[in-house]
This record gives structure tokens, sequence and C-alpha cells, in this order.
């Protein structure tokens, strides 16, 4: 892949006027009252883009617009061969557009241009293409019944979907949602965050582009409290999915229950242990995994791996070699192709992390600090060892390139460790003993368990999580049931 030179970069963003509309029902408009909001460009400390702030007016327009269409049929009755004809078309132009979504990604969030060019981009784009080429090989089922009778079980699009996304990967994992949505039939509204709603606007018109019918792909930029909440307790919306905070997923689950009882899905926070023993089978190989699994995108990934338990024996030296290996994780400017670590998304939530910093200085050994004053948005790789299990810098969620180190003695005590949370999205064993590798998965709490790498994956294998990560699961064949209905038909038939 080439990845051009900042001066390249430079000059593409100088020239770009993105798309700043609501989407609804197959055209951009402008909110219903005209209200905007500025989303800023992190790295460079300047207004990005006046963007459309849609309210409750908008969203009754687009769930409207989504019911429609829905009842109508032109997308639900579709045929496997329609829908997976359009979802690869939608593929296709995100691939001839994707220097222009790398941008707007990386304008948008801070992240380095060369993770949006490399990773974000071709990741959103495959969703969407291998739930395409899904459509036509999941089948229903034929009961065993007597031979007098004939039962079948079929799958149905639920109706009016309302996708809610975070600011760290926005649309990768907006394409995570679209993908088993659309593939199943139903209409969706997706709300990105206020902070980078730039590329779910534009891949509102590539949807078009590719033939979508009007109104089953809809795009709702604004707030939380505003856009989020009128859709969230919206009667006439049959689900939610969400990748976001646990505070927030919490929120969802009371709405649902105060409005209509449906369904949330949600994958939310994390806090999840990267285990290593002294058995370790290449300490150089997990130190660079483990910097990378807590450093990349900032930190500001829901799996990171920001807790690591370490046996005793091993501690030190691995210490020092995570500390040479922070060295290739220091921040730059997003669109110099050179940089690996970009901006946090705004200043606030930098000024958050840098709390979280301070407190752990009174909780344990700062031996890394990332604290900068050279940009208000920059954090780099920080990292505490010796810290207590009950340290708030090890329990609390801190979305930012903080590393939390407890020594472990023996495999339950690590074991206890690794459990001790209110999150189980993921963790992590590096040892050669198969046995433990295989008993150490098995009762670690986390909804993916990663044996000698960390964060390792495809499109094909499930990702969510356990406790208050959430429910649900994001990506391969088992995400479509979060949005079809299972239907029983039984057929009496004349003996």
């Amino acid at each position: 892949m080439n990845f051009q030179n900042l001066k390249y970069w430079r000059e593409k963003a100088s020239h770009y006027s993105p798309e700043t509309r609501l989407f609804i029902n197959g055209n951009y408009c402008a909110a219903a009252d005209n209200d905007t909001f500025i989303t800023v460009d992190p790295a460079g400390q300047r207004p990005l883009a006046k963007v459309a702030r849609g309210k409750q007016a908008d969203v009754e327009k687009a769930v409207s617009a989504a019911r429609a269409v829905f009842e109508q049929g032109d997308w639900s009755h579709a045929s496997p061969a329609q829908r997976k004809a359009v979802l690869n078309k939608l593929a296709d132009l995100m691939e001839q557009h994707h220097e222009e979504l790398a941008l707007l990604e990386t304008l948008d969030t801070g992240k380095p241009v060369r993770h949006s060019l490399r990773d974000d981009i071709p990741g959103a784009t495959r969703a969407i293409r291998w739930y395409a080429e899904a459509i036509d090989k999941v089948y229903g089922e034929v009961a065993s019944t007597s031979v007098n009778d004939l039962a079948l079980i079929v799958r149905e699009p639920v109706g009016v979907v309302a996708a809610v996304v975070p600011w760290n990967f926005p649309l990768l994992l907006a394409c995570w949602k679209l993908g088993p949505a659309l593939a199943a039939g139903n209409s969706v509204i997706l709300k990105p965050s206020e902070k980078s709603p730039l590329t779910a606007l534009r891949l509102a018109g590539l949807a078009k582009e590719a033939g979508l019918p009007d109104g089953v792909l809809n795009v709702i930029s604004g707030y939380g409290h505003e856009a989020g909440q009128a859709l969230s307790q919206h009667p006439d919306v049959d689900v939610i999915t969400f990748t976001g905070s646990t505070r927030t997923g919490k929120q969802l689950l009371k709405d649902a229950g105060d409005s209509n009882m449906k369904r949330v899905w949600l994958e939310a926070g994390g806090k999840s242990a990267n285990i290593v023993f002294a058995d370790c089978p290449d300490l150089q190989k997990a130190a660079a995994t483990t910097a990378a699994g807590v450093f990349y995108n900032q930190g500001q990934v829901c799996i990171a791996g920001t807790r690591l338990l370490l046996e005793e024996s091993i501690a030190d030296e691995f210490i020092a070699l995570l500390k040479a290996q922070a060295k290739n994780w220091q921040p730059g400017n997003p669109l110099d192709p050179a940089t690996t670590m970009g901006t946090l998304i705004d200043n606030a939530h930098a000024d958050t992390v840098q709390s979280f910093i301070c407190d752990g200085e009174t909780q344990g050994t700062l031996v890394l600090d990332g604290r900068s004053h050279v940009h208000p948005a920059a954090i780099g790789p920080t990292i505490f060892a010796d810290t207590a299990p009950n340290a708030r810098i090890g329990r609390d969620e801190i979305f930012g390139p903080v590393l939390v180190i407890t020594r472990f003695k023996s495999e339950a005590e690590a074991l206890a460790l690794a459990n001790d949370s209110d999150y189980g999205l993921g963790a992590a064993v590096w040892t050669r003993d198969l046995s433990r590798a295989h008993r150490m998965s098995r009762r670690l709490k986390a909804g993916s368990v990663f044996v000698n790498n960390y964060n390792d994956g495809d499109m094909t294998v499930p990702f969510g999580g356990y406790k208050q990560s959430g429910n649900g699961r994001d990506k391969s064949l088992h995400a479509l049931e979060k949005f079809s209905e299972l239907k029983t038909i039984w057929i009496a038939l004349e003996p």
C-alpha cells in the first residue's frame, strides 16, 4: 500500500470539503431547525466542519422513512442476490474512495493516516463485503416432526435498526453494524458520534450510488442526549445496536424498557488483562505485542490490554523490554505516514486521561511518563508498575495509552486478578504450556481470549464481551442473530 507523504496528505486536506448534512430517505438535507455544531480537528486544533445537528424532528423523519421502505419491501423483500449485489457494489465504491475516507477519518479523530489507510477503511470495506457474500449462504431449517406435519424455521429481518457508534473507529464499527443489519434486510438509522460524523455521512452517499433503496440507510449526526436519546426512546425503532461506554449502554437499556422493549445490543467498556507467564515462548514478541495492544490508536480501544499481569520471575526483564518497545509509539502529526501515534480525540478527553495519570502517581510507580506539553491532545505511552489491584487506574477504563502492571506468583493468583473486574471484553495468555493455555482460556471471564498474541482476529469470528462489557456479538455469522427474527411455521399436512 502506498502511504504517500506528509506533503501529499496536507495538500489533500487543504482542498477537501466534506459533506455535512443529514442523510434521510435518500437525500442530504439540513436539520429541521437548521441547527449545526462544529467538529474539530484534534491534531490541528481548528474547526473542521459545520455539521447538521439532528434532533427529535429529524429522528422522526428518518424513522418514518425507514419504516415505510421496510413495509414496502424494496429491501426487506429483495432477493438475496439483489441485496448481495448492492452491498458488493458499496464495498467496491468504498475501495475506490479509500483515500478520501481515510483522510476524513484522520482529520476527524486525530488517528494516524497510516492506520486509517491500512486498518480502518479496509476493515470497514471487508465487513460490508463479507456480509454481502454471507447473504445467500445462510439457510433456514426443517425441524424433525411426524410425517403429517411440516415445521419450518426461518429468519426474517426485525425492522428498523438504530446503530449508535463511537468516535474511536467511526467507519469500521459502523460497518460492523451495517453489514449484518442490511444483509438481513433491515432499514437502518446510523447515529455517529458528534466528534466523528464525517465518514458516516459520506458513506450514505456511496450507499445510494450503490443502489440501496431510499430510506434503507439514514444518517443522523448530532448529540447523544438529543438524536441518540430520540432513537433509543422511539416506539417504532425495533433494535438499538451500540458501541460505546458502559454508562451510556445502561441508559439505553432503561430507555428500551421505558418505550417498546426494543432489543438492545451493547459492546461497552473494557479493562482487559494481558497475562505473561515465565514460560512465555518469546518475551521480545510478547513485549512488542503488548505495546501495540495498549498504545495503538492512542489507547482509545475498548479491548486494549491495559492490565498487564507479569509472573514475578520475569517482571523486571519484561518491563525493560516494554519500555524499549514504547519508543516505537510516539505522538506525531497524524497526516505524516511515518506517525504511529496521533492525538486523543479532543482536549477534554486528554484532560481526563491526564487526571488518571496524576491519580496513578499516588497508587503505583510511574516507570514511563507520556505526558507532553507539546500538544494539548497528545499523550504518549505511559506505564505504571506495582499497582495495587484495587487502584482506580487498575479498575476504571481510562481509554488512553496508559498501562498498569501487577506482578503475580501463581497461575491461580493470575486468574483471580484477571477476573477481578467489572468488565470482560478480552484477555490474553502467554505460555508454552498447552494445558495451561487451555485451562486459563476456559476459566477467564472474557468474550475473547488470545493465546500467545493480543487481539488477533478476523470477520469470521465473533467479537463482544461478558459482564459490563456488553452482550451480543459483532462480526461473524453470529451478528446476524441480532438483526433477525426467528420464526416457526408449523403446517398440518393432510394425511
